[in-house]
């Protein structure tokens, strides 16, 4: 074996009943790398994390951790050989304190007794090497997600972890929070730890990887340098074809104003106002607590405010959501799993939930239309479902958000607030939303759009308002001097 190598997989492959998931995949890590894997959903990244892990067993090839050779282990065993996967949804125990967690399972003692000062000094000295502010003695319920991650990671290293598989650990993250992972990440890269990087976000992979993997339908595409590769290039291997316009944007914006708020004030939001033309996207971005997602709720009726809002020039109040759809107001929400839909019932069910009063005719729902217009938008968006009938939560994140999107089409509303559009989601789906919201402009509706993705908030907005603190920093409206520097200025309190 190549004494380069951490990890070298070869010919890997694993077959599902009718699916391919993973053919004949070669994979390595370097000591000491951050080895970014990259692929649209379903290319077979989670497959391979875990095989690597130990939770789903190869169909064949051969995996080599420091050179021994590793056949049907399972992922306590895998952990106890240095193999550590931190995915989104963190391992932890919210009502125990940082000390206790990364205690838990590892307890020194003192005779019978818990030696709890040993292990709270033993927890001070890894945060202390990392250089991390973190109060060992916090309830993780008291962190931010980017504490808890690293409380998360500061678990595996006591487990003497080698290999970190980082699944998607920017997603819920603000851009302060990402720096402080980025910092973290490049002290476990000093000191010779090996991270695979599973990322959405192109950016991040420039900034923090030296070799990226690229996997597409269960096949290995490339392995490259990432100082070799370009962006465009990344994204012609996951999808396997150019895609000339990232942000494909016709300008349709009109004069004529259909939403006009005045001296909004909610739990967040102090003095905002703006007005939103018919055919145009408004974007507006700021950090995260900024008070974006508070100005969306209240304008869909599911947070109070004060303060005027007008819908085509008529003066209107807005108690609840269900003002909001009467008036023609759509929310996407952040949160598309928990508030967007309800994974539990059928693509049917969810995307006529809005409109079920429009299909309805003596209190009973015209089975006949309402499936004649779920098919046709099925259609009309492709939303990749099987049957009208799947649960939701078997789609892929993307086709979950083109079934929240359709929802709100399906009761013909005309201004959509999209908040953080494409978060999770692949750079394919990423393309057919954005084809999507221009095609909404295109049609007259009018879009708000929330999102932490700096160049997706410029490429894709005619205008944008930057949030600090819950005041209105700026309204841009000169759409070719707008850039990152000006925003990120903005968003931290500069006027500039």
């Amino acid at each position: 074996m190549n004494q380069e190598y951490l990890l070298e997989a070869k010919g890997i492959s694993k077959v599902y009943p009718g699916v391919r998931a993973l053919n004949k995949v070669d994979f390595s890590v370097k000591y000491g790398e951050v080895h970014a894997l990259l692929g649209e959903n379903g290319a077979g990244k989670t497959t391979l994390i875990k095989v690597l892990s130990g939770s789903v067993q190869k169909d064949a090839g051969e995996i080599y951790l420091a050179g021994k050779k590793l056949d049907h282990y399972s992922p306590h065993q895998a952990i106890e050989m240095g193999i550590s996967v931190i995915y989104q949804e963190f391992n932890l125990l919210p009502h125990m304190t940082v000390e206790e967690n990364i205690s838990l399972g590892k307890e020194r003692t003192k005779g019978f007794l818990l030696d709890e000062k040993a292990m709270l000094e033993q927890t001070r000295k890894i945060i202390a090497d990392f250089k991390l502010d973190i109060d060992p003695t916090a309830k993780i319920s008291e962190l931010s997600t980017a504490h808890q991650q690293m409380v998360e990671i500061i678990k595996s290293l006591l487990n003497s972890a080698k290999l970190f598989v980082m699944d998607e650990p920017s997603a819920m993250l603000s851009n302060k929070e990402l720096d402080k992972l980025f910092k973290l990440i490049k002290e476990l890269r000093a000191n010779g730890k090996s991270i695979i990087y599973i990322s959405h976000r192109l950016e991040e992979i420039f900034e923090i990887s030296d070799r990226v993997t690229i996997l597409r339908d269960g096949n290995h595409i490339t392995t490259r340098e990432v100082e070799g590769i370009t962006r465009q290039e990344l994204i012609k291997n996951m999808v396997g074809y150019d895609i000339q316009d990232t942000f494909p944007k016709t300008s349709s914006k009109e004069d004529e104003v259909v939403l006009r708020v005045s001296g909004m004030y909610n739990s967040k939001a102090q003095d905002v106002s703006f007005e939103l033309y018919k055919g145009e996207v408004l974007g507006i971005g700021g950090l995260v607590g900024s008070g974006r997602t508070e100005i969306a709720r209240s304008l869909f009726g599911a947070d109070p405010y004060a303060g005027k809002i007008e819908v085509r020039g008529k003066p209107v109040t807005i108690r609840s959501p269900q003002d909001a759809i009467k008036l023609g107001i759509g929310l996407i929400p952040e949160e598309r799993k928990t508030q967007g839909v309800l994974q539990e019932m059928s693509v049917e069910t969810n995307l006529t939930l809005a409109s079920l009063k429009k299909l309805s005719r003596y209190l009973l729902v015209m089975r006949k239309a309402e499936r004649k217009l779920v098919r046709d938008y099925i259609e009309r968006l492709a939303i990749k479902t099987p049957s009208i009938q799947q649960q939701v939560k078997n789609l892929s994140g993307g086709n979950q958000q083109k079934v929240v999107v359709t929802k709100w089409l399906a009761t013909e509303c005309d201004i959509i607030i999209f908040d953080e559009p494409t978060r999770g989601i692949d750079i394919g789906a990423k393309q057919e939303i954005y084809k999507i919201m221009n095609s909404l402009v295109q049609s007259g509706k009018s879009i708000i759009m929330i999102s932490s993705e700096l160049p997706e908030l410029i490429g894709m907005s005619n205008r944008v308002i930057v949030m600090c603190e819950g005041r209105q920093m700026a309204t841009l409206e000169d759409r070719e001097k707008i850039t990152q520097e000006l925003i990120m200025t903005l968003a931290s309190g500069e006027r500039g």
